[in-house]
């Protein structure tokens, strides 16, 4: 997929996988993430008993616990988190997507971070010495095996009761999710503290 490169060799994620940034750099990003999980997760509790929606809801992908601990220890503000307008127009498109759209933003937050958020995890050990709070978001340690977690999921994918229309309206946003992510990335490149 295009747009999932686009996403991945941004100029942001370029420096933050190179270990250009301050941590500075990092910890605006997981003010972001406090901006689009806490949007995302509020607006899965309130699907919670949708019968498309409420089996996607899973208390152990929650982000928002850890990136609460994690922001706090690199010493970001959870109370006023610096949310970029690129991050507030995301989180107005999460708190108002319907139950397949919540899913399109689901799959392509949950999923992603569970893959390829892992290599930034290991980046912040490596390159920043950060374990523990400051790197929980991608412990996703309590889905179990991951692999088994991602069957199980495109299970519920394709247990979903999507016509062919609904289906293209999943994926059409799917795609603007991440795009809305490019946006919010692009701007951290501008706006992310710089290496001394």
């Amino acid at each position: 997929m295009v747009v999932h490169e686009r996403a991945h060799h941004s100029t942001y994620m370029a420096a933050l996988l190179a270990g250009e940034l301050p941590i500075a750099g990092y910890t605006l990003l997981a003010e972001q993430y406090l901006g689009i999980y806490g949007a995302l997760e509020a607006r899965g509790d309130e699907l919670a008993d949708d019968p498309v929606a409420g089996p996607f809801v899973i208390d152990e992908l929650r982000r928002l616990p850890a990136l609460l601990r994690d922001v706090e220890a690199l010493g970001g503000s959870t109370a006023a988190p610096r949310l970029l307008p690129e991050t507030e127009a995301y989180a107005a498109r999460l708190r108002a997507a319907d139950p397949a759209r919540f899913v399109a933003h689901h799959y392509t937050r949950y999923l992603g971070d569970l893959a390829g958020g892992q290599v930034v995890g290991k980046l912040l050990e490596k390159t920043y010495g950060i374990t523990g709070a400051g790197a929980l978001f991608y412990d996703f340690s309590a889905l179990g095996s991951p692999s088994r977690f991602r069957v199980r999921y495109r299970a519920l994918l394709d247990g979903a009761p999507w016509d062919e229309i609904e289906q293209r309206r999943v994926c059409d946003e799917a795609v603007r999710a991440f795009e809305l992510n490019i946006t919010v990335l692009d701007a951290m490149a501008t706006a992310a503290p710089k290496a001394a």
